[in-house]
């Protein structure tokens, strides 16, 4: 499990893709303090394992399901990338639960600055967007951020210096692709309001007669 607060920013050494799955490597350094061959680091929020380990960096096999759903498969040699270590059980809870695994990818439609921060507008399909709500928490590259405006095709951040002097969102453009993970919670609660008799249909509207059955 991660957080969504990312240790540091690391940059890909070398990407090899065969058909759809491959290996890669990554130049790091803080995620490195502990870590052991069969730990866990999110690199750009896809929960990876450390499958070697070098002074400068790690290994990480990267499968099809991975390259289909996240936008590694898309990346170069040198590109910097968001990376943080699995949470310790003892460890301060910063962002919100993330599990690493990636939903699908957004695309950057537009950066603007406001005063000291800066609005991000990414477009998503409709099966990422329907969980997505106003001051909840989405995870973008990794990083944990709190939604400030949804609309019909679209969701908006807004990124203080902080955040983006220490990670890589605001180095990207207009047409870059993003990796998205819906909060978790979000997703149980679709799960549960599917009821048995419209799981063909996948319907999953929320009313006040549903609420009501289920005694919220």
């Amino acid at each position: 499990m991660f957080t969504g607060i990312v240790e540091e920013t690391g940059a890909i050494k070398s990407l090899r893709i065969s058909g759809t799955s491959g290996k890669i490597a990554l130049r790091a350094n803080k995620v490195l303090e502990g870590t052991k061959i069969g730990d866990s680091i999110a690199v750009n929020g896809v929960c990876l394992t450390v499958v070697s380990l070098e002074q400068d960096g790690f290994t990480a096999d990267v499968m099809a399901e991975t390259v289909r759903r996240t936008n590694l498969g898309q990346t170069k040699i040198g590109d910097k990338v968001n990376l943080e270590c699995a949470m310790a059980a003892d460890g301060r809870f910063g962002g919100h639960i993330v599990s690493g695994h990636i939903d699908g990818t957004g695309t950057i439609a537009e950066l603007r600055k406001e005063e000291n921060a800066v609005w991000v507008k990414i477009t998503t399909p409709p099966e990422i967007l329907e969980l997505i709500v106003e001051k909840g928490s989405i995870c973008i590259d990794g990083i944990s951020l709190t939604v400030a405006d949804v609309g019909e095709t679209y969701f908006q951040v807004s990124v203080i210096p902080h955040t983006g002097e220490e990670t890589t969102l605001l180095k990207k453009k207009a047409g870059d692709l993003v990796n998205l993970e819906n909060d978790i919670v979000g997703k149980y609660i679709k799960k549960f309001l599917v009821r048995p008799e419209k799981e063909e249909k996948k319907t999953s509207t929320l009313t006040m007669e549903l609420l009501q059955e289920y005694d919220f």
